[in-house]
């Protein structure tokens, strides 16, 4: 019998064996599956997963057309190479592209909404463009999963897709992975930011705090974990050097930075779909401080498991993390057991895979 196909577009290695890996592994055990992605190190790990891997370069934040004309005539060749039965799309230019070339070739495809992107965001000329792909894009997809209401009522309010469309808890996380474990002692507090180090994730802010923060409690330490961008660097490295913070570089495996942390903050205010980071920090039984804004907000119960700030106030993050010192050590440890809860009851990775399966066995049956 001749196994079905699919293919998997996505613009990371990373992210697909981080976040799409339980769903590969449970592609595999019945389908022939292709992942076209930019090469890179977590490649040997999904091909052990099983995955035929075709090499394809996506420019993540470029917007050369000449650069996405070039990735549409790869998505036509994989097509056409593949022949698959079915597309599953990840991220804004696979999702884009890939979905215009599955439209073309008349191929089933699943589109995931992980974010609609700075485009969108900022408006413009550039926002019109966006918007007129996505139209093309979605128009045809047999489902678009949404990661937050808030992107999924744009969407519909714009009219850029027609067919099926379910909300899903992001991309969920692995509850068995990322574990509970014993509460840091109280000597000193670890403050934790895992993210790229970015404007639009709230690099400067959490930068700002830590050092009125630094000046005030001297029990503090700031941890940051993440590539870094280039106009950063020399930052990073002068507060180092006065022991404001502690960089940490990117890290393959940040596990053991959520088991060390009391309380993670991630001030973002990027368009995420939903932060895998919250996740992860809240799975692991730790207070978060995030915005309050669509894709953060949903994995805090403010004042519970963590708080919620305005975006861009590095004012009201100040407030927000002297709340968090004030907290007795039984206090800080159950903002963390609460947020175990909420991740248990609502962001289990099992539900994203569950509903993926159904939709692919409704397209393939």
């Amino acid at each position: 019998m001749i196994m079905k196909r699919i293919l998997i577009l996505a613009n990371n290695d990373i992210g697909l064996y981080k976040f799409r890996k339980e769903l590969i592994e449970e592609l595999t055990k019945e389908y022939k599956v292709y992942i076209s992605l930019p090469d890179g190190g977590f490649i040997p790990k999904l091909l052990e997963l099983g995955c035929e891997f075709i090499n394809t370069p996506i420019s993540r934040r470029g917007a050369n057309p000449f650069t996405d004309l070039k990735l549409i005539l790869n998505y036509i060749k994989i097509i056409k190479q593949v022949k698959p039965n079915i597309v599953l799309t990840y991220t804004i230019k696979p999702n884009i592209y890939g979905g215009i070339v599955c439209r073309m070739y008349k191929i089933p495809y699943i589109v995931n909404v992980t974010g609609l992107g700075s485009a969108v965001e900022n408006g413009g000329l550039i926002q019109r463009i966006t918007l007129w792909l996505y139209k093309i894009a979605l128009k045809k997809a047999y489902c678009v999963f949404f990661q937050n209401i808030e992107n999924q009522e744009f969407v519909n309010k714009k009219k850029l897709i027609r067919g099926k469309y379910k909300l899903i808890p992001g991309s969920g996380v692995n509850i068995e992975q990322y574990k509970t474990d014993n509460y840091p002692k109280d000597n000193y507090i670890n403050f934790l930011y895992v993210s790229r180090i970015m404007k639009e994730k709230g690099i400067e802010e959490y930068l700002e705090a830590a050092k009125y923060i630094k000046s005030k409690y001297s029990n503090t330490i700031f941890h940051i974990v993440g590539f870094c961008e280039e106009e950063y660097q020399d930052k990073l490295v002068e507060l180092e050097k006065k022991g404001i913070i502690k960089y940490h570089g990117f890290q393959r495996d940040v596990l053991e930075f959520y088991r060390k942390a009391h309380c993670i903050i991630h001030p973002t205010y990027y368009p995420e779909g939903m932060s895998n980071v919250l996740l992860e920090s809240a799975a692991c039984g730790r207070a978060i401080i995030t915005t309050n804004r669509s894709g953060c907000r949903e994995v805090v119960n403010d004042n519970v498991n963590g708080y919620l700030i305005e975006p861009r106030n590095v004012n009201d993050l100040i407030i927000k993390i002297e709340k968090f010192l004030k907290l007795s050590y039984p206090e800080k440890k159950q903002m963390g057991i609460e947020g175990r809860k909420k991740v248990e009851n609502e962001f289990d990775r099992k539900i994203i895979v569950e509903t993926y399966l159904e939709n692919i066995k409704e397209v393939l049956r």
